[in-house]
C-alpha cells in the first residue's frame, strides 16, 4: 500500500510538536533554595534584682548607746538646800524620790563634762564646785511633786525644775552626790537663753548596815 507524500508531510510536524511537549512536561522544576531568616540581634534579658529576705537573712543594726547613771541609791542630805528640798534622796533609774515627799519623774538626756555649760559663760564644773573633767549626768524632769509639808522649799521655788544635772566624787570611802537643779525647759547648753541655776543640793551616801 502507498502513502501519498502529502501525508507524510503532515505527520512530520504532529510529531515534532508531540515530542517537544513531552520534553516540556517531563522537564522537573529546579528545586528551592530555603531562604535563611538572618538572626535577630537581640540581648539577653537582664538578671533579675535579688530581693532581700528579711526571714532568711536579718539585717543587724548596731544598737544605741547606753547613758549610765553616775549614781544610784540612797543619799542623806549634807547641805542646807537638799535638807530643804528633798530630805534623804532616793536616786532611781527613772525618779528620784525626797523622804519629804519631793518626787521628780525623770529621763536622761544626756552624759557631759563640769568644764561643758549650761548656759552662756556659766559652767556645770563651777556651780557645782567639781573637776572640769568630772562626768556630769543630765536629766530632763517630766514630773514634778513638791515637798509636801512645805512646796515652797522645791529646788526652783514655785517655778518648774527643768534638768537636774548629777555628778559624784569620792570622799575618802564616802560617796558625795551633787544635784543641780536647772529652770528652763531649754537644753542646758551654752547657747541655752531660757536655763538658770536654782540650787545646789549635796548629798553622802548612808553608812553600810
Amino acid at each position: 500500500m502507498r502513502c501519498s507524500s502529502s501525508g507524510s508531510r503532515l505527520a512530520l510536524p504532529l510529531f515534532a510538536a508531540a515530542a517537544l511537549l513531552l520534553a516540556g512536561c517531563s522537564r522537573s522544576e529546579p528545586a528551592s533554595t530555603p531562604t535563611v531568616q538572618p538572626e535577630a540581634n537581640t540581648a539577653p534579658a537582664p538578671p533579675a534584682i535579688p530581693q532581700h529576705d528579711p526571714a532568711s537573712a536579718p539585717v543587724e543594726r548596731a544598737a544605741p548607746p547606753t547613758l549610765q547613771a553616775v549614781a544610784l541609791g540612797e543619799f542623806a542630805a549634807s547641805n542646807p538646800a537638799a535638807e530643804s528640798a528633798t530630805g534623804t534622796l532616793t536616786i532611781a533609774d527613772g525618779e528620784i524620790v525626797g523622804s519629804n515627799g519631793a518626787k521628780f519623774t525623770t529621763e536622761r538626756v544626756a552624759l557631759v563634762n563640769g568644764d561643758d555649760q549650761y548656759t552662756a559663760g556659766a559652767r556645770f564644773a563651777d556651780a557645782m564646785m567639781i573637776e572640769p573633767r568630772q562626768q556630769v549626768e543630765l536629766r530632763h524632769v517630766v514630773e514634778e511633786t513638791p515637798p509636801t509639808d512645805a512646796s515652797g522649799n522645791a529646788f526652783c521655788g514655785t517655778l518648774k525644775t527643768g534638768h537636774l544635772a548629777i555628778a559624784k566624787v569620792m570622799d575618802g570611802d564616802v560617796e558625795q552626790v551633787k544635784v543641780l537643779a536647772l529652770s528652763g525647759q531649754g537644753l542646758p547648753a551654752a547657747s541655752a537663753t531660757d536655763v538658770s541655776a536654782c540650787a545646789m543640793a549635796e548629798y553622802r551616801s548612808l553608812p553600810k548596815q
